[in-house]
């Protein structure tokens, strides 16, 4: 037999042992104010040679939920030395509060993570690996479903594209995003023959940086430009309102009434944007080249016809460079498109997944634009162009 806390205990525990069987028995007020008492000799409680034990309660009188938590965890550490916790007994006022520090205390608490450099690198690369391989399949299949709706806009008559919101897109996108890429486009077609000037002036051969504004901005600079722009302002947009609709149900609504979301929202923004795409990117061509020639012409003196008659001449021999940037365009149109449309329809919880769905949808589509402008340049390469 044991017994805590002097001759008169607040609150006490006694054990008494009878063949495999050990008795324990609790009593007094078991609250926070006797939690520092209870606590060391219940931690050093000796079960050995026990295979049953009894927890026998009846003589509380009060218990808060510190008290309560001491008696579970006594039990849970008896448990865990081997012994079979046969019964326990309580006043039937406090078993509510038992049971529920017994669910509290199921909860398993997680393991402690070991850091493994090696390991966590590799296992974060393979992750982001199979995540990167798992977004582009559902692209692709988001592409195919689009292409689907397209060709049956054309060729079944009772389908139709919805002309006023494929006007709007061409005015959204087109129109108002005119003044920043004409904008854009001078300045670099500036820096281009400001940067070119200062290292051709070491040879001699000024009259050149003619040849690298003009080619540089119809084969490249132009329509990659211009192909950032409408995935940081139009492609972010897509994302952000299809996304806002798939918040508020609105699209649910859309499929609810026997409507298609792809035809009525993606169908519209994707022929938008194919439609727009190769004008802007004729349009910034011609502006980074204006830029380039005030520059030539203040930089260098070169006058306007003269630069004109240069540019003639050098793509007289270059006479794809013109069309390149031109067949570009649509390409980048159609994956700005379908990124901004496919990650708008992934939006899902709450409002910070389209703010994250937005930036991945910008992020991506100026990955891809880059990437396959390399792609692109490797091919013209290969044949000639």
């Amino acid at each position: 037999m044991s017994e805590i806390n002097g001759s008169e205990p607040r609150a006490w525990y006694r054990t008494e042992q009878r063949d495999s069987v050990l008795h324990l028995m609790a009593g007094g007020d078991w609250v926070i104010d006797e939690a520092a008492s209870l606590d060391p000799s219940l931690r050093a409680l000796n079960v050995d040679g026990a295979r049953e034990i009894e927890l026998d309660g009846s003589g509380i009188a009060r218990m808060d939920s510190v008290g309560a938590w001491l008696l579970l965890r006594t039990e849970r550490e008896i448990g865990d030395s081997g012994a079979k916790v046969r019964e326990t007994k309580i006043p039937e006022r406090y078993h509510a509060l038992l049971e529920t520090l017994g669910r509290d205390l199921k909860v398993q608490v997680p393991p402690r993570k070991f850091h493994r450099p090696l390991t966590d690198f590799l296992c974060h690369t393979g992750r982001a690996t199979l995540q990167i391989l798992d977004d582009g399949y559902r692209l692709l299949g988001f592409l195919g479903r689009v292409a689907v709706e397209s060709s049956e806009v054309v060729v079944r008559p009772d389908r139709e594209l919805p002309w006023p919101a494929f006007v709007n897109q061409v005015e959204a996108t087109g129109i108002s995003a005119l003044p920043i890429v004409g904008l854009l486009s001078f300045l670099l077609g500036v820096v281009i023959a400001y940067q070119g000037a200062e290292q051709l002036k070491r040879f001699g051969a000024e009259i050149f940086t003619v040849n690298l504004v003009g080619i540089g901005v119809l084969r490249e600079i132009g329509v990659l430009i211009t192909a950032i722009m409408v995935a940081g302002r139009s492609g972010s947009a897509f994302t952000a309102q299809i996304g806002t609709m798939r918040l508020n149900q609105e699209i649910d609504a859309m499929e609810t009434m026997g409507l298609n979301p792809v035809e009525i929202l993606v169908l519209p923004r994707v022929l938008g944007l194919l439609v727009v795409m190769p004008l802007l990117t004729f349009y910034a061509n011609v502006t980074g080249i204006i830029g380039g020639a005030v520059m030539c012409y203040f930089n260098l003196g070169i006058t306007f016809p003269a630069f004109m008659s240069q540019l003639h001449d050098a793509l007289a021999t270059n006479e794809w460079s013109f069309w390149l940037g031109l067949i570009k365009a649509p390409v980048f149109a159609s994956m700005i498109a379908l990124v901004g449309c496919f990650e708008g329809l992934r939006v899902e919880g709450d409002a910070e997944s389209v703010g994250r769905l937005t930036t991945r949808s910008v992020v991506e589509s100026v990955f891809l634009v880059i990437t396959v402008d390399a792609g692109f340049s490797v091919l013209f390469s290969v044949l000639g162009i």
